[in-house]
């Protein structure tokens, strides 16, 4: 069976997670502002000492692909490749909006008879980067930046109910008023990159380690900043 490091840093939540053996043997987790840097390759290290492990005995490294935060993206895709080139082991990649459809089945927040999974990560204001799922986990629609109205999924959301799931969920649930819609404001976790990265392993799809770049979707815009350092 695998042994599979898991990193998902793609919204506010620092997270990762050592799947060994097709459960997920450890995991460690931050809410700090700005953790993602100072603690994610802490909590990888972490990890593999509590099952005294190396990373030369895992398997493969998964890292989130976005979309979501840039630079929480960088710090797990740099993180994630660092393991790699040392350790000498492959990259796998699970999308964001897959891992939080994953996330949903995993705990049980799937409502009865629901009709569509809609994963959704904050993107500022009322923008958010979502897709469409179906409950068994497949992918529907293409992954896509979308500005959320009362109108926003009004055919999903006539067909039954729908769940909107992740960290732009919350204030999408004041500008989407129908009674189909549940919503679970939640970051993406580590430990529900389990089943996506054991697939992408079965399958062998690698990535290029030294070529790999997260789905940022939006480009970063740099701003000069306004105020005077003297």
């Amino acid at each position: 069976m695998s042994k599979i490091i898991l990193i998902e840093t793609s919204t506010a939540l620092c997270s990762t997670a050592l799947a060994v053996d097709g459960r997920i043997a450890e995991y460690r987790e931050s809410t700090q502002p700005r953790a993602h840097a100072a603690m994610t390759a802490v909590f990888v290290k972490e990890m593999l000492d509590a099952q005294n492990l190396r990373a030369a005995d895992c398997d493969a490294v998964c890292v989130s692909a976005g979309p979501g935060s840039y630079t929480g993206l960088r710090v797990g895709s740099s993180t994630a490749k660092g393991l790699c080139f040392a350790a000498g082991k492959p990259l796998l990649a699970a999308g964001t909006l897959e891992v939080l459809a994953w996330q949903a089945v995993q705990d049980g927040l799937v409502p009865e008879g629901c009709r569509y999974i809609i994963p959704m990560i904050d993107a500022r204001r009322m923008e958010v980067y979502t897709a469409v799922f179906s409950p068994d986990l497949q992918k529907l629609t293409p992954t896509e930046p979308m500005v959320v109205d009362a109108g926003s999924f009004a055919d999903r959301l006539s067909e039954g109910p729908v769940l909107f799931i992740g960290d732009a969920a919350g204030k999408c649930s004041g500008v989407i008023g129908s009674g189909n819609a549940h919503f679970v404001q939640t970051c993406p976790r580590a430990s529900s990159m389990l089943g996506p990265s054991e697939r992408e392993l079965a399958a062998r799809n690698f990535r290029d380690t030294a070529y790999f770049e997260p789905f940022y979707l939006k480009q970063f815009i740099a701003t000069v900043s306004r105020k005077k350092i003297i």
